[in-house]
């Protein structure tokens, strides 16, 4: 009798079969149609009718760019099992390699309607926003990941960096405070340490704030900056390179009158 792969632990009593999953997948990132296809027709023959299975059919279709029968594979898949996340995520990857974002961003969205908890899926959402320049949802996106994990320092530099290149001064200071809660869970995170530097620098610059704010706002560049020096400083021990790059940090600083401290 055939076993099935949508078991809890499918692999406990035989975990030769993992391994012929995994060779399969790493054979299609390969190009290597011929021992995909070997792996394929293993699986097949120890478990009949899984969907799990089915997906890996799909999945090399996707490699042969066979999207057309991929896409009909997956639906089949989702009429069976409508909450199977795996064939949406799939159909979903079909329609980002076609350059279809639209219709990947709709997908997604009906998606998150079911799955709301799903990180990786709110992930992919935001950056799609992202190449589509629709930074307010964008951002939406980035803060329904910031509540599930408030811990992670990416997600906040992330959220930071879509609220700088919104612009306007409420945006940017918004963007500075997320700069820095970004380094507050991570100093060495320098994309951040640089967030923060260009974010003060441009609500400084901007004749629109309090005397108050510009100082303030001086104050956090002149720091940040002082922190990128030091940063280099250590880093580089002498070379080349690092030199090079003082020199860039220097002019920076020099350009807003502050000097290193």
């Amino acid at each position: 009798m055939h076993q099935s792969l949508e078991m809890t632990n499918p692999y406990s009593c035989c975990p030769v079969w993992i391994i012929y999953e995994q060779v399969m997948i790493a054979a299609l990132d390969c190009s290597r149609d011929d021992l995909a296809t070997t792996c394929l027709h293993e699986l097949k023959k120890q478990f009949q009718g899984s969907h799990r299975v089915k997906r890996l059919a799909g999945m090399r279709l996707e490699a042969l760019e066979r999207y057309d029968e991929a896409f009909q594979l997956y639906n089949n898949i989702l009429q069976d099992d409508s909450t199977n996340t795996a064939a949406r995520k799939r159909k979903i990857a079909i329609l980002k390699a076609q350059g279809k974002s639209t219709e990947a961003i709709r997908e997604l969205n009906e998606y998150l309607e079911q799955f709301v908890g799903d990180q990786e899926a709110w992930h992919e959402l935001a950056a799609l926003y992202i190449n589509e320049h629709d930074y307010a949802k964008a951002a939406f996106s980035l803060e329904e990941l910031m509540m599930t994990n408030p811990h992670n320092h990416l997600y906040c530099e992330q959220y930071a960096e879509v609220k700088y290149t919104q612009g306007g001064i409420e945006n940017l200071e918004l963007s500075r405070k997320y700069f820095a809660q970004a380094l507050k869970l991570n100093n060495r995170n320098m994309r951040a340490l640089f967030g923060l530097y260009m974010s003060a620098s441009h609500i400084a610059a901007s004749p629109k704030v309090s005397v108050k704010v510009k100082k303030d706002n001086v104050k956090y560049a002149a720091w940040a900056a002082s922190q990128i020096n030091r940063a280099y400083q250590l880093a580089g021990h002498g070379t080349k390179e690092t030199k090079c790059s003082l020199k860039a940090v220097e002019e920076m600083l020099e350009s807003m009158q502050i000097m290193p401290s």
